[in-house]
C-alpha cells in the first residue's frame, strides 16, 4: 500500500488527548508510506490544545498546525484543513481518542478498491444515551429522506479522495452530510465499521441538544440534492397542493351555501356561511399556496441567473483524441 495520504484533525479544548493520539497516528502509519501528513486545525481551544500543537510540529515534521481567532464550527476547520492538505487522499478523524488511527489501513484498503469516500460505522458505541439515541434517530432520517443509508453519519472518522472536496461545498454544520452531497455528484460510497473507544479525556459536545439543529441542516441537504436546479418541482408541489385544498373548500363552501338557500340544511339549525370555520382555512390555503408558487418562481428565476456560474456536474475522467 502505498497512497500518499493527509490526516485533519479539528481540535477543541482537547489539550491532554493530543500527544497520545499522534503517537497512536505514528504507530499505525508506520510501514504504509513515507508520504502523509497530520494536520490539525485549532478552532478556538481555551485550553493549551494550541501549545500541545506547537509541540507536536517541532517533534514530528509530517505535523502543521491551523489555529482559529475563535470558535468557528467543525465544517469550518474541516474546510481549513482541506484545504492545507498536499496528498490525494484525506482521512478525517477527532482528537478526543475514540477514533482509534489503527483503522487507518483499513480505510485506504477500501479506498483502493474504488470508492471515493469511506465511511465509518460505529458499530460497538461507548457513548451515553444521550448521546447514541439522538444519533440513531438522526441516521435513520438522513437515510429515509436522501437514500444514502450509512449506518452512522455522525461518525467523523471517514476517508476521501481529495477531489471530493474540490466539488462539495460544505458550511453551517453540513460536515456530518458531506457523504450525502458527494453522493449527489455521483462519488461511490462505502462504510466499514471501526472501533469506537470510551472518551478518556473531556466531555461530549453532541447530544439531545443538536438535533433540532441537525433536522433543518438535513432539510437544507435534501432541498440541495433534490432541488437544487428545479426549486419549483419541490415548492410548487406544496403550494399546488395548498391551492387544491382551498378550491375544495371553496367548493365545499359554495354546496353548503346552495343547499341551505335551498333549505335542504334548515337555517335555523346551520350557522350562516361566514361563520363556518372551513371560510377561514379555505381562504389561508389559497393565500399560501399563491405564496408559496410566487416563491417558487422567485427561486427558479435565481437558479437561472446563477446557472452560468456555478458548476452543477462533476466530472470523474477525460479522454483526449488521439493525435493524427
Amino acid at each position: 500500500m502505498t497512497t500518499a495520504f493527509s490526516v485533519v484533525i479539528p481540535v477543541f479544548n482537547e489539550q491532554d488527548s493530543l500527544l497520545q493520539l499522534m503517537s497512536e497516528i505514528v504507530t499505525a502509519v508506520s510501514g504504509i508510506t513515507s508520504s502523509w501528513e497530520v494536520v490539525f486545525v485549532d478552532d478556538g481551544s481555551t485550553d493549551e490544545s494550541w501549545a500541545r500543537i506547537e509541540q507536536l510540529a517541532e517533534l514530528h515534521p509530517e505535523v502543521s498546525g491551523i489555529q482559529f481567532r475563535r470558535n468557528f464550527g467543525k465544517a469550518a476547520a474541516l474546510t481549513a484543513g482541506v484545504a492545507a492538505t498536499r496528498f490525494p487522499v484525506v482521512i478525517t478523524m477527532d482528537a478526543d481518542l475514540q477514533d482509534d488511527p489503527a483503522e487507518i489501513p483499513r480505510f485506504l484498503h477500501e479506498l483502493e478498491q474504488g470508492l471515493d469516500v469511506v465511511s465509518g460505522w460505529k458499530q460497538v458505541r461507548n457513548d451515553p444515551l444521550d448521546k447514541t439515541i439522538p444519533s440513531r434517530v438522526f441516521n435513520f432520517l438522513v437515510g429515509k429522506l436522501t437514500g444514502v443509508k450509512l449506518k452512522d453519519h455522525n461518525c467523523g472518522f471517514k476517508c476521501y479522495r481529495r477531489e471530493v472536496f474540490d466539488e462539495v461545498r460544505i458550511y453551517g454544520e453540513l460536515h456530518r452530510f458531506v457523504p450525502v452531497l458527494a453522493a449527489s455528484f455521483g462519488f461511490r460510497i462505502g462504510q466499514i465499521s471501526v472501533q469506537h473507544r470510551a472518551r478518556q479525556h473531556g466531555k461530549s459536545k453532541y447530544g439531545w441538544r443538536r438535533i433540532y439543529r441537525g433536522l433543518l441542516d438535513l432539510m437544507t441537504v435534501v432541498m440541495l440534492t433534490n432541488y437544487r436546479q428545479r426549486p419549483q418541482h419541490l415548492i410548487g408541489l406544496m403550494g399546488g397542493a395548498s391551492l387544491l385544498l382551498g378550491f375544495l373548500g371553496l367548493a365545499t363552501m359554495a354546496g353548503y351555501w346552495g343547499l341551505r338557500q335551498m333549505e335542504v340544511l334548515d337555517p335555523e339549525v346551520w350557522s350562516p356561511l361566514h361563520q363556518r370555520p372551513i371560510v377561514l382555512y379555505a381562504l389561508g390555503a389559497l393565500l399560501l399556496g399563491s405564496q408559496l408558487l410566487s416563491v417558487g418562481l422567485l427561486a427558479e428565476l435565481l437558479t437561472a441567473q446563477n446557472a452560468g456560474q456555478t458548476r452543477h456536474f462533476s466530472i470523474r475522467r477525460t479522454t483526449s483524441r488521439p493525435s493524427s
